[in-house]
């Protein structure tokens, strides 16, 4: 999936809201911003970026974690 949104070109205005919406929507149900970035051809910083613009709630890194 590329969206159309090819890596290096500016996205502004109604597509860059466009393909925010589609990406809140798969990381909403479940899909990781490092898997969102690799489809789209786009960092996992300006996915991450668009996600908070879209107002996803953003998950915590998964893995173990340490005990105090």
């Amino acid at each position: 999936m590329t969206d159309g949104a090819k890596k290096g070109i500016r996205l502004s205005g109604e597509d860059r809201a466009e393909l925010a919406a589609r990406l809140k929507r798969r990381y909403d149900g479940g899909e990781s911003i490092r898997v969102l970035a690799d489809a789209t051809g786009r960092s996992y910083g300006f996915v991450h970026r668009l996600l908070s613009e879209a107002g996803a709630e953003l998950r915590g890194r998964g893995g173990a974690t340490r005990k105090a």
